[in-house]
């Protein structure tokens, strides 16, 4: 299976499940997208929480405990992915993935366009893997944050850029990816500076 190389072709990839199935599992989306694609398998994940999929209770949690498990196959340069039976059964209903693919659309459309080789030396080693670590550090501070409003979907923009930037080995969304990171600290610093003392 070729991986896909666009963000575009990654919606196109899951597309036919969300319109077909009353359920998407998690082992229908990998077996769809290929379990060597691990960029697309990131994207996939952290593009989905930044829809209004990430309002449903227990999303962002589910979504981190994915790109993690990913993210660190991925980083010790694992070729085939392995994800425990209890996430890939996890679901999502059709009709809800099918309105997350057409709100995702004109974006993916859009960043598409846009994307080209530059920057190449931040796709390559040693800064991928710090990337990549970067991605798992990430999505492991989505539980713990979400309650707060916007801010695992804004760290999920970050993982999407990141991921992205490596899938297609353009290091300027790579940067776009650090910024929004930067983004999200900024949100964190705010919320806690509402917190009474």
């Amino acid at each position: 299976m070729t991986p896909p190389r666009s963000l575009g072709e990654v919606l196109s990839a899951i597309e036919p499940e969300a319109d077909c199935a009353d359920k998407v599992t998690v082992a229908e989306l990998l077996q769809e997208i290929g379990e060597r694609s691990f960029a697309p398998l990131v994207l996939v994940v952290s593009v989905l929480l930044v829809t209004p999929l990430s309002g449903i209770p227990g999303t962002p949690t589910i979504g981190a405990l994915i790109v993690v498990l990913i993210s660190a196959q991925w980083l010790t340069g694992r070729r085939h992915l392995w994800l425990p039976g209890f996430v890939l059964r996890r679901a999502v209903t059709g009709a809800r993935l099918a309105r997350a693919i057409a709100w995702l659309r004109p974006m993916a459309a859009w960043v598409d366009a846009r994307s080209q080789s530059r920057l190449r030396p931040m796709t390559a080693p040693p800064m991928a893997l710090v990337t990549k670590l970067l991605i798992l550090l990430i999505a492991l501070t989505w539980p713990l944050l979400e309650l707060l409003p916007m801010v695992t979907s804004v760290g999920a923009m970050a993982v999407s850029l990141l991921a992205f930037g490596l899938m297609v080995r353009d290091g300027l969304w790579l940067v776009a990816g650090y910024a929004t990171l930067a983004a999200m600290a900024l949100l964190v610093s705010w919320f806690a500076g509402q917190v009474p003392a």
